[in-house]
């Protein structure tokens, strides 16, 4: 009894366990994005730790609970302290650090002695002098002091240069450290409007650019008059915040989902970091732009489909920052580099999750998400795991490299796909001139420009210790060409006086003659008989070998990854077996002399400068740099334009035809090799549906026997 007693206290004990952990367990998860688009899931950095709501903020002066019916924004002071903007209550409710309630701004005494009062208040900034309010359908900015005295309207801006047709309408605001108002006019399309207090107008930053299809471009410089007919315009921002630098962030809602789904720069940016002149400097060096979802689906009979539609941004600690996808509730935090550090969030109604998410900012460790359905917001605490990230990202950017690498080290034994944590450790170690180890974590990192930095210095250190290396082998290199050149040069010469059939050897030597002497060669290769069947598929095997080598056996700047050798010998035999059926089928029609054999042959031969320049361009990309990468690519186009000239005059003397004749005939072949694709593609789906059908009605027929 006493040994039952103890497994049944002590299991007792491990289910409280399970249940307080389950019952903490966020109802989403947290993930990140890889170099390769995959969802990885991660650990979670903030958990949901309190729903504030009107009974959890308390009573008023009055002994009635605080009545919030539609929170439009909320904001934190510089003493943590919680301000709330409820835009339909039309009120600005003050909470302390504990989310219990201060007091409440409603009405008050304008300047000129008259009760006044809210209609429609909506964003909300606050310093360490004022608060300022968006009195949005009052067309102006309301001022107070931290005790909810009133202090100065800003009204519109009365200039010259503001477009007397706008209609001001401020739903946002931030101020910077001099003072100056950066409003966001939900009307207003020329940019950011910028201000003081007292009125007066700087004017517009940062407007947001026209995206115009390529027919309306071509109508514009057609018919210039055209333009006047058609406005252009920009569209406008949703949301503002500003960081301890005085660098604005401003999202916008409403670009064109094409626009904002291909903004990988500035242009069409659904979130922009603007300095005083109102140029874009945010980073985006991550794999992808910080746009929000990386992955969507594009099928509007889905539920939610598209682009993220950001509704605002908030600065973080240590250069974070984070924007709101009000379509999926969810969070997204980046680094000063543009990298993703994770993204949680869902919609529900269970706790953590938010129905109708609207609004963000940070209160020291937490994080806040307004909730403008349910009237309430959730404060999420930032855990364990997001501790010793923002300790990491502050050690970076305070040059305490050791305890950063120590940082990121321990970000990796709990999320071992971190890609910032590996770049973070590999910078670490390149600023102390171990670059092979940088190497290898930027390679972990899939970060080619930090790796081919890090390259650049071992190869710098190699150079210095052997650089009489290089010349050596270059200088063997064009010595043995030229041998081989001369070479068979001499055994081609010596093989035409031949009579009689040509052994596989001399067919394949003879091959480097057809690549340099087209017009004779080609004309040999068919009517001497110079080359054969067997030794084209030895070419194309080659061929498709030093294809298959350039996936693989490239320096990692280079390669393009493991491809099976089946894929890489359709991604040759294809197109060259399209080309030869197409052109002997189109040439037999005109005129053509050549036979399929005559054509396949001279196609193979044309191949030849492929393996020859492929093969030695991956094996020196080895020792290359990312900035060298354009002498393997124009080595590269020189064979493929090199194989393509030689097909083309393959063709032309295979077929005896003129020039103008075979570049028609090549326009012909090429229109020939996507019809017979097409038939392919048709006949390959009808073959399918049939089995398809017939396995369906043996089921059937097997079912009811």
């Amino acid at each position: 009894m006493k040994k039952i007693i103890r497994i049944l206290l002590v299991a007792g004990a491990l289910l409280m366990v399970l249940t307080t952990a389950a019952s903490a367990a966020a109802p989403y998860s947290t993930y990140i994005y890889s170099a390769d688009g995959f969802v990885m899931e991660s650990p979670d950095a903030y958990v949901p730790d309190v729903v504030v709501d009107s009974e959890y903020i308390g009573k008023d002066a009055n002994d009635n609970y605080v009545k919030i019916s539609g929170l439009k924004d909320v904001a934190i002071g510089t003493d943590n302290k919680v301000y709330l903007s409820d835009g339909v209550e039309n009120k600005i409710y003050v909470l302390d650090s504990y989310y219990k309630y201060l007091f409440t701004i409603t009405d008050f005494v304008n300047e000129q002695g008259v009760r006044d009062g809210f209609k429609g208040v909506s964003g909300l900034f606050v310093n360490d002098k004022y608060i300022y309010a968006c009195d949005t359908d009052n067309n102006r900015i309301v001022m107070f002091d931290l005790k909810g005295n009133f202090v100065k309207t800003v009204k519109q801006p009365e200039s010259a240069l503001f477009n007397t047709d706008t209609i001001y309408k401020p739903v946002a605001v931030a101020v910077d450290s001099y003072g100056r108002l950066f409003i966001v006019s939900s009307t207003t399309y020329e940019g950011v409007i910028v201000m003081s207090d007292t009125g007066s107008f700087y004017g517009y930053i940062g407007a947001q650019k026209v995206k115009l299809s390529a027919w309306e471009i071509f109508w514009r410089n057609v018919r210039p008059s055209s333009a006047s007919d058609v406005q252009y315009v920009s569209s406008e921002y949703n949301n503002i915040t500003i960081d301890d630098e005085n660098f604005i962030y401003v999202t916008s809602s409403s670009l064109d989902e094409d626009a904002q789904a291909s903004a990988t720069g500035s242009d069409y940016a659904p979130v922009k970091k603007l300095n005083a002149s109102g140029s874009d400097v945010m980073n985006r060096k991550g794999f992808f732009a910080p746009n929000g979802e990386v992955k969507y689906s594009t099928d509007e009979n889905d539920t939610v489909y598209g682009p993220s539609t950001l509704v605002d941004v908030a600065v973080g600690p240590q250069g974070t920052w984070s924007i709101i996808d009000q379509k999926r509730s969810k969070v997204f935090t980046y680094d000063q580099q543009g990298n993703l550090l994770f993204a949680f969030g869902d919609a529900g109604n269970q706790k953590g999750s938010i129905a109708a998410i609207k609004s963000v900012c940070y209160q020291g460790d937490n994080m806040i998400l307004l909730d403008s359905d349910s009237g309430s917001f959730t404060v999420y605490r930032r855990t364990e795991y997001g501790n010793i990230l923002i300790k990491a990202l502050e050690n970076q950017n305070t040059g305490n490299y050791d305890a950063e690498v120590d940082d990121w080290t321990e970000i990796l034994k709990r999320n071992n796909n971190f890609d910032v944590a590996y770049n973070g450790i590999a910078a670490a170690k390149y600023r102390d001139k171990d670059y092979e180890g940088a190497m290898q974590y930027y390679k972990d990192a899939s970060n080619a420009e930090g790796y081919s930095k890090a390259f650049k210095e071992v190869r710098k250190d190699w150079m210095s210790k052997y650089f009489w290396v290089v010349p050596v082998v270059i200088i063997a290199a064009i010595v043995a060409i030229a041998k081989f050149a001369g070479f068979a040069s001499k055994k081609n010469k010596a093989i035409a006086l031949k009579v009689g059939q040509k052994n596989i050897k001399e067919e394949l030597l003879y091959a480097f003659h057809v690549i340099v002497h087209p017009f004779d060669g080609f004309w040999d290769l068919k009517h001497e008989k110079r080359g054969s069947v067997r030794g084209s598929i030895i070419i194309l095997i080659v061929t498709v070998l030093a294809v298959f080598y350039q996936g693989i056996g490239g320096g990692y700047l280079y390669s393009k990854g493991f491809s099976s050798a089946v894929g890489t010998l359709l991604s040759i035999l294809v197109p060259l077996m399209l080309w030869v059926i197409a052109n002997w089928c189109l040439t037999t029609l005109f005129e053509g002399e050549g036979t399929f054999k005559d054509v396949f042959v001279a196609s193979c031969y044309a191949l030849l400068p492929l393996p020859l320049i492929i093969i030695p361009t991956t094996a020196i990309s080895n020792a290359l740099t990312l900035d060298e990468s354009a002498l393997v690519s124009m080595f590269n186009g020189i064979a493929f334009a090199w194989v393509g000239l030689l097909i083309f005059f393959g063709m032309m003397i295979t077929h005896d035809y003129s020039l103008g004749k075979s570049f028609l005939t090549a326009i012909g072949t090429i229109v020939g090799m996507v019809f017979i694709m097409f038939f392919a593609v048709l006949f390959s789906t009808l073959l399918t549906k049939m089995i398809s059908f017939i396995y369906g009605i043996v089921e059937e027929i097997q079912y009811r026997i």
